[in-house]
């Protein structure tokens, strides 16, 4: 009798390991499901949430003439200043300073000497002449935009070559500005490229 009480204990364990191990394999299927289930959740907002691109629209451009582009530094601080400006983006309503994103011309930003005009209209050689030749180019852009108003130029002291006279725009930092504001409701972007021969500016329209 007692035989056949152990065999009868015996079997309910088995049976019982049996179970347990069914509904550990049912677990680990459903972990495997609902990890499926999220990984897929996961991509399809990542798709859904990616970042659309802009797109660009040219709505003014002018060029001004290098007259002298063997003079290497002033071409240097020419290309330099381009460089910065180049990319620039005016929020809409928001007021742009050349000299604010430009900066002061300084040897260690690698701005050479090179011929200026003082305040009497005498030339003179100071750092990083030949940036007012790109201001004046980006302030002959702007004009070509009404929505774009000027809130600060100044003429130079004397003529230059590189445009009719009045369409200059002097720039001294901590002085003379070239500042207009984005009357637009939407942003604009800057590009500004020397190519040794030509000065070139152009302003575009991002729209999204």
């Amino acid at each position: 009798m007692k035989y056949f009480i152990a065999i009868f204990i015996v079997s309910l364990l088995l049976l019982t390991g049996c179970d347990n191990k069914e509904e550990k394999n049912n677990d680990i299927v459903n972990i495997n499901e609902s990890n499926k289930t999220s990984d897929n959740t996961t991509n399809y907002h990542a798709s859904s949430l990616s970042t659309p691109v802009p797109k660009e629209e040219i709505m003014s451009a002018f060029s001004t003439p290098v007259n002298y582009p063997e003079e290497t530094n002033r071409q240097t601080n020419m290309t330099l200043c381009c460089n910065t400006l180049n990319g620039t983006v005016v929020k809409a309503g928001a007021e742009f300073s050349f000299c604010d994103t430009v900066g002061q011309a300084t040897p260690e930003k690698g701005y050479k000497e090179a011929d200026i005009f003082d305040l009497d209209g005498n030339i003179q050689t100071g750092y990083g002449g030949g940036k007012c030749q790109v201001s004046t180019t980006l302030y002959n852009a702007v004009l070509a935009i009404p929505t774009l108003v000027v809130t600060e130029r100044h003429p130079h002291t004397r003529e230059v070559y590189y445009v009719e006279e009045g369409k200059d725009a002097c720039i001294s930092y901590g002085g003379a500005d070239l500042k207009f504001r984005n009357d637009n409701d939407f942003d604009i972007k800057i590009y500004a490229t020397n190519n040794y021969l030509t000065i070139d500016v152009s302003i575009a329209k991002i729209s999204y």
